[in-house]
Parts: structure tokens; sequence; C-alpha cells
């Protein structure tokens, strides 16, 4: 079970890494934007096939995570969640013209899509409760989704807030990964006995 949990974390990284490129092929889409120039269309077909492989591998890395892991429903739920909320998101950003509700440079939609990512970053504490390494990195990173606000009040779209997510989030994985390797957190997974003995012989103390 920790190999389908390395594996999952590996997947949510290169997730991000796509989301990044979803939100760089944007800026260029919206740079250079022509109804009826062969670019523009050329453009919107690489978003699309980013956004759908980042997405794919998003959720792929999830069900791997939310499979491997023992409790934290809050995290998967979230998790879960967010990888649906975000990818809604990039489909209404490329498509903004034709949705009437959907305000790109709304400061409002900025600091709703900040709040929720911000939540489900914090839920990332649940990995490995009371590890401090763990919370300090949770901090940064939503430091860094807060960041991502910047975007709209200097004139940008939301795809600048898509972005910093992702940024975010790649450092997270980035880290825990890193974190694993060295020991330095420990998830128990299903089919741990070493934990699950731990886990009896602490509730007996109690």
């Amino acid at each position: 079970m920790h190999e389908r949990l390395n594996k999952g974390l590996k997947l949510c990284l290169l997730g991000n890494i796509l989301f990044i490129a979803f939100g760089f092929i944007c800026f260029i889409f919206y740079k250079t934007y022509a109804s009826y120039e062969l670019h523009t269309r050329i453009l919107a077909l690489i978003a699309y096939i980013t956004e759908v492989t980042g997405f794919a591998l998003l959720m792929f890395g999830d069900w791997l995570i939310i499979s491997a892991i023992r409790f934290r429903r809050a995290f998967k739920a979230a998790w879960t969640f967010y990888v649906i909320f975000e990818s809604v998101m990039m489909i209404m950003e490329l498509n903004s013209s034709k949705i009437d509700f959907y305000k790109p440079f709304s400061l409002t939609l900025a600091i709703i899509h900040t709040l929720i990512s911000g939540l489900v970053c914090l839920t990332f504490v649940q990995l490995d409760t009371n590890n401090k390494k763990l919370e300090r990195l949770v901090i940064v990173c939503i430091i860094i989704i807060a960041a991502g606000m910047l975007g709209n009040l200097l004139g940008i779209r939301v795809y600048f807030s898509i972005i910093s997510n992702a940024i975010a989030f790649i450092i997270m994985f980035q880290s825990i990964i890193k974190m694993k390797e060295h020991g330095d957190i420990e998830i128990d997974c299903h089919g741990d006995k070493a934990r699950v003995a731990e886990y009896k012989s602490e509730f007996i103390d109690d």
C-alpha cells in the first residue's frame, strides 16, 4: 500500500505541473486572442488536452492515495472535491466568453477560490498530525495560495490564482515525497501491521 501511496503522490505532483502549464497557456491564449485565427484554436485545443491530462492524473493519483491510507476522511473528501472543483474552474476560465455568470476578474470569485483552496490545503495536516515539519509546510503553501489573489488586484484573470494553487500543491506533494524518503513523515496505510499494533498499544495504555 505504501507503493500505491508513493505513486499517487507522484501522479498528483505531475497533475499540478500540468495545471501550471494550463495557466500559462491561458495567459498566451488571452494575450493573442483572435476569434478566427488558427493559432487561437490550436492554443484552445492544447489547453483542453493539458487540462484533461492533468485532471486524469490527479483523479488517478487521488484514488491511489485515498485507497492506500487509513482514516483521514476530511483530507480524502477535501482533496477529491478540490480536483473536481479546480477542473471545473479551468473549464469556465477557458469558456468565460460563453458563460454569463462567470466573472474572471471578480475579486469575490478570487477570494472564494482562495478560501476553498486554503481550507483544502489545511486538511493535509491530517496526513501526520502533530508533525511540525508538515504543519510548517502547510502554512507556507497556504500563503502561496493566498498570494493568488494578488493577481486579481493587478488586473489578471483567475488563471493567475490557478497557477498559484498549482505551485503550492507542487511544493506540497514534492515535499511530502521527500519527507517520506527521509522518514520525516509517517502516513499509515491499509495493511501496515506495525502501525496497527502501535495504535492498539496506545489505546490499551490510555
